[in-house]
């Protein structure tokens, strides 16, 4: 029979499905009692209606039960106190710089850095731009994001179109991000996290804020939200060039600007103000994604409803690559409206090929070729 030592090591490997952290070092894993082919286990959630409980039982169990001469496990759930949620907040995400008396500060303002600022991040930081809406943007952030988890990468993804945030729906997220001591732990789904206004307002309510409050908000996305070091972060910018588009530049000089256009000539003049726009504040567009390229007919056909060339012409002038083309299908605008994307339940489609290809460039092609390495120092 397996003693309580042997339960405890079963148990290590076991991750909570949201810290992406064993389960026994979060010290979730309160007691284990042994009777005969059965074990009794007591697990201690970070908080009160966990939307994954069942996924931790279902994870536990199997564990468990993996154990020679286990027939049965018996989980009972307890509730972390605030004391607890606070320590392991404090591990996960460090403390912030505190303000007068007891009360920790919380936000980039407040002093904690923006982790992906810092030259030692090996994050790269992707703000997907337009130069206006309806090119298909969003959605592509999307499923981009999902082919770069597919070729196994942690991806986050940062809602910043505050006015239409449209991530979470698109992704198909079902529960909102849990709140740990102040920390956001954002949801995660097809391996991609993600946070957006969505989450903070009602679908049908409009966000009328002037630029500080946006700056604001966008500054505790980046801060308070656990991201446990993502390999790729998406952000999915609003249309134009705005003050989001300044506060980011602000926040993220290292950022890698890639503009969404479609092939008529109209999208693609107003595309271009977003290139010179990062020009202007020193960022680098890495490439030129053009949408709707065409759309196959039953004939096996290919036909330009939106006209051809815009993308390759953006991509000429502004003296970056056109790193791919996207054609029209009616799932790919099916599965972002109904929170099944296109990358996740048909990776063989036409448009999913075309994505999958693009994510591929950026990770291979356009792979920094430097790293910046704090270890090494030049001696004087």
């Amino acid at each position: 029979m397996p003693t309580e030592a042997d339960v405890i090591e079963a148990l290590r490997p076991v991750e909570d499905p949201e810290l992406h952290r064993s389960i026994v070092d979060l010290g979730m894993v309160r007691g284990v009692a042994i009777d005969g082919e059965v074990v009794a286990v007591q697990i201690a959630l970070t908080v009160a209606g966990c939307p994954l409980r069942n996924e931790i039982q279902n994870r536990v169990s199997s564990a468990v039960e993996a154990l020679p001469g286990v027939a049965r496990t018996d989980l009972d759930f307890t509730v972390m106190t605030d004391d607890e949620r606070a320590a392991i907040r404090q591990m996960l995400h460090g403390d912030p710089a505190s303000t007068a008396g007891s009360q920790a500060a919380h936000g980039h303002a407040e002093g904690r850095a923006i982790p992906f600022a810092d030259p030692a991040s090996t994050t790269r930081v992707l703000l997907i731009a337009s130069g206006k809406g309806g090119v298909g943007k969003s959605s592509l952030t999307a499923n981009m994001g999902i082919a770069l988890a597919q070729r196994g990468h942690k991806v986050a993804v940062v809602d910043a179109d505050v006015w239409g945030f449209s991530i979470p729906r698109m992704l198909g997220v079902d529960h909102p991000p849990v709140v740990i001591d102040e920390m956001l732990v954002p949801p995660e789904v097809h391996g991609v996290r993600c946070i957006s206004m969505g989450f903070f307002v009602e679908e049908d309510q409009p966000v009328i804020w002037r630029g500080p409050m946006l700056h604001k908000a966008l500054e505790q996305f980046l801060t308070d939200v656990f991201w446990d070091d993502p390999d790729y972060l998406l952000i999915d910018l609003p249309p134009g060039t705005g003050d989001i588009a300044l506060s980011l530049s602000q926040f993220l000089p290292r950022a890698e600007v890639y503009v969404v256009t479609t092939p008529q000539a109209a999208a693609q003049r107003v595309a271009q103000r977003v290139a010179f726009m990062a020009e202007k504040v020193n960022l680098q567009v890495r490439g030129v994604i053009e949408n709707m390229s065409w759309f196959t007919g039953d004939d096996g056909k290919r036909y330009d409803l939106f006209g051809s060339g815009g993308g390759a012409a953006l991509a000429e002038h502004i003296e970056a690559p056109l790193i791919g083309q996207v054609p029209l299908v009616q799932a790919l605008r099916e599965g972002s409206d109904s929170g099944r994307p296109i990358m996740a339940v048909d990776p063989g489609c036409e448009a999913s090929q075309a994505i999958a290809a693009i994510a591929e460039h950026i990770d291979v092609e356009l792979a920094p070729t430097r790293r910046y390495n704090p270890g090494l120092k030049l001696l004087g």
